[in-house]
């Protein structure tokens, strides 16, 4: 999201205003529709936000899915993944033919050795014949038995080996549709899966943050050098902030030049302090073009925390990280804000004002 040099416009709760109007549109809740109505909400893309908005109240999941398609075929893999799952299905109907024939077999098998117990034990039968009866019967029962289970066994190896290549497949396709195709962090829909989860856990809200980020004056940026350029400095900026936080620590990309961490096992101070970490590795990172020596900068970024514990639930989070992150910029940018009571934010923006 693109704003004015010096105006910081912010939208609360933006999961809500776009669920909301998904509701108000009879749009089914599921991911792939839920990317498409969060972009247009941002206006990452007037034609999206157009085309969305063009086909009223009530839009049909192949409309939607013609116009995902069209702008995010590298997240609506919604057929793909259905072909995975089918594989998954047939897979396991398969496997579950194979243990059933098994258990038949076994079960035929004990019902051949109850019967040539029964005979063996017989007082009226002669022993030399039965026995030798026997030793015939089971014999041929058990290098069947055998001969069926070691075929078996490898009919699941192989299945099980299948199943393994569609686990595999559909583990890829979730890893692309939750990340960002520029940065190659975690996208929207999975900070947002992530953001809820904090409050799964009430023991960790006092060691668990949300810092929210955003690159100061990026508008001047792609005005001044173009798109193109403004895309690699967002790519930079991404790797950046992965390269200047520990391992564990969940980075996304949430829209346009914004960013997010979720932090877990650090009180407010240590989150402060991994936040500065970041803004001084890019307020001391030199952006030039290699050949041209064309310099870009300087690029800097504004973060406002909250820690999980002063908000009651996700919503309320985003909102105060949100609000820290405002005074942050409405304070001189390039700095790291917490969120205290008392702060607030002056401007807001409405889904209905993409309708118009």
């Amino acid at each position: 999201m693109n704003t004015p040099v010096g105006q910081k416009v912010q939208v609360p709760d933006i999961a809500a205003q776009v669920t909301y109007a998904m509701r108000i549109m009879g749009v089914a809740p599921i991911p792939r529709n839920y990317e498409l109505f969060y972009e247009a909400y941002i206006g990452s893309s007037p034609q999206l936000t157009r085309e969305i908005a063009a086909l009223g109240n009530r839009a049909s999941q192949e409309e939607l899915d013609a116009i995902g398609a069209k702008y995010f075929s590298h997240h609506h893999r919604a057929e793909a993944i259905d072909g995975a799952h089918d594989k998954m299905v047939s897979q396991l109907e398969g496997l579950l033919h194979l243990l059933t024939q098994e258990q038949s077999s076994l079960e035929s098998y004990n019902r051949l050795l109850d019967e040539t117990y029964s005979r063996i034990t017989n007082k009226n039968s002669a022993s030399v014949e039965i026995i030798k009866s026997a030793i015939t019967v089971l014999s041929a029962a058990t290098g069947d038995t055998i001969s069926q289970g070691k075929e078996r066994v490898e009919n699941v190896v192989q299945k099980s080996r299948e199943m393994d290549v569609v686990r595999r497949e559909l583990d890829e396709y979730k890893r692309i549709a939750n990340t960002d195709s520029l940065t190659q962090l975690s996208n929207r829909r999975a900070f947002d899966d992530k953001l809820a989860a904090i409050y799964n856990n009430m023991m960790l809200h006092n060691v668990t943050a949300l810092v929210l980020a955003d690159i100061d004056h990026f508008k001047k940026v792609n005005d001044t050098y173009g798109h193109p350029v403004g895309d690699k400095i967002l790519a930079s900026v991404g790797s950046i902030i992965r390269a200047s936080v520990r391992k564990d620590i969940f980075i996304a990309r949430t829209g346009g030049e914004e960013f997010a961490m979720i932090i877990e096992g650090n009180n407010q101070d240590e989150v402060i302090l991994i936040a500065e970490r970041v803004r001084m590795a890019l307020e001391h990172t030199p952006f030039k073009h290699s050949k041209t020596g064309v310099n870009y900068g300087p690029i800097t970024i504004s973060l406002g925390v909250c820690m999980a514990s002063d908000a009651e639930g996700p919503a309320e989070l985003y909102s105060k990280a949100d609000t820290a992150l405002y005074c942050a910029k409405n304070n001189g940018r390039n700095r790291v804000m917490a969120f205290e009571d008392g702060m607030k934010k002056e401007f807001a923006k409405s889904w209905l004002i993409y309708r118009k």
